[in-house]
Formats: C-alpha cells, structure tokens, sequence
C-alpha cells in the first residue's frame, strides 16, 4: 500500500509539473507556499453525529502560467474529528477520545485562479491516507470500537483575498474520504485559510 502511495503521489506531481514547466519559462517565475487551516468539521455516519473542529496545515510549490493563474503540487496534515477547541479554556480533555479521530497525510494538486486583481477562487485535490477510529455493530447490536486505516481521496474549493504577492486568507469547503469494512468516516470541513507565498 506505501508503494502504492508513493508511486501515486510522484505520478500526481509529474504531471502537474511538465506543463507548468513550460508554462514558467513563458510567463514568469513560480512560488513556494505554506497555508494553515481551521473550521467547522462534520460528519453525519453511523454513530457519528456531529460537528467539531480541524485544523490543517500544507506546503508545496506553484508555478505561474498566467497573470492570472497558477497551478501546483501540495503535500500536508490534517486532524479532523477529535478536538475540542473549547476546552483550551476549561480544563476538560482538548482531544476527545470517543470521536472518530480522523487524521492524515494529502498529496494532491492546487491551483489559483484571481478573478480579478484582489479576489481568486481555489480549488485541490488528491491522495488522502488517514487513520481513525471507527465503531462497527457487533453481536446483539452492541458497538465495538477499533482503529483503521486506509488510502483514499481528498478534494476542495474555496475563495479568498490577496492582500499582497505574499499574504492571502481565504474561507473553503474540502471533503475527505474516509470508508473502510462498513465504517464511514468521511468528512467534510468548512475552514478559514491563511496563505504565505515565498
């Protein structure tokens, strides 16, 4: 399965990077980024029901095929289904254990789109491998508890603000995969961004 993770993810960057290649000698240079993320997660399976909140944070590199568009490549982490923001403040337990727990590892593709000078939409996609707890129906309908593991998809959209060459902050919707032996912990997340392009 790693083989095949790491055969996908080089597979995914290469054919972002052959014609953004190209793209860059012709219109200019492109840019390494790194972006965090964090919102309202919600997921609505079996007996999970409910919303809490994730954070994200990724990393990559997107060459500059226009003024107006760039596409590339992103690797990053997510945790999506277990922590409890506002017990920062409470003393009760920030990770809570009888969540799904979902985290994992994306590789995918991005790109950048201004719609005019300021304002752009966003959009991603790719590989996701997570971890998770999962609850399955066991005899006389009693829940048993386990952890699982899979490699699955990931994809969003979002929209946002370029404050600068640099700096933007955008609010976005990403789903993510998540299924494996009748257990269905997909999320989806509705997250506030903040972008630094060097």
């Amino acid at each position: 399965m790693k083989k095949t993770l790491i055969a996908l993810a080089i597979a995914t960057a290469g054919l972002a990077v052959v014609p953004a290649a190209f793209a860059q000698s012709a219109y200019g240079n492109g840019s390494w980024f790194v972006n965090g993320n964090v919102g309202r997660t919600s997921i609505d399976k079996g007996p999970y029901d409910g919303h809490d909140t994730g954070y994200g944070i990724n990393g990559g590199y997107r060459w500059t095929v226009n003024p107006s568009v760039a596409l590339g490549v992103e690797a990053g982490y997510n945790d999506l289904g277990n922590v409890n923001a506002k017990n920062l403040f409470n003393g009760d337990r920030v990770v809570d254990r009888g969540k799904s727990q979902l985290h994992g590892w994306t590789a995918g593709v991005n790109g950048h789109f201004n719609i005019d000078p300021k304002w752009y939409i966003s959009a991603r996609g790719g590989i996701y491998s997570w971890k998770g707890h999962g609850m399955e129906s066991g005899n006389d309908n009693d829940f048993v508890r386990h952890g699982i593991d899979k490699t699955s998809w990931y994809a969003g959209a979002g929209v946002g603000y370029d404050f600068s060459n640099r700096v933007s902050l955008g609010l976005n919707y990403d789903h993510y995969d998540a299924k494996k032996n009748n257990v269905d912990l997909s999320t989806d997340m509705v997250s506030v961004s903040a972008e630094y392009r060097f």
